[in-house]
């Protein structure tokens, strides 16, 4: 069964290291194409102090930027790998 998640349903879900198992904060919104519909960045809130390990962009607003290709399962968490952002 082809299971898909929708991606209003990321915001607010928790960003976990697929290696350490850190947590690096909230899904706060998501910068997509709006054109091809493919998605870009998640934008974290409440980052945590790991974050700062991490290389990450920020925008405009200072928030951080946490590129979706980084993604590597959703379910209750949204796991990424730190190896694929350094």
């Amino acid at each position: 069964m082809d299971e898909r998640v929708r991606s209003k349903e990321l915001v607010g879900k928790i960003l976990i290291s697929e290696e350490s198992g850190k947590k690096f904060g909230v899904v706060g919104d998501i910068d997509y194409i709006v054109e091809s519909g493919e998605l870009i960045n998640l934008v974290l809130l409440e980052p945590t102090e790991h974050i700062s390990t991490l290389n990450l962009r920020e925008d405009e607003k200072k928030r951080i930027l946490v590129p979706f290709s980084a993604v590597k399962s959703v379910g209750d968490f949204i796991i990424i790998s730190e190896n694929d952002i350094i």
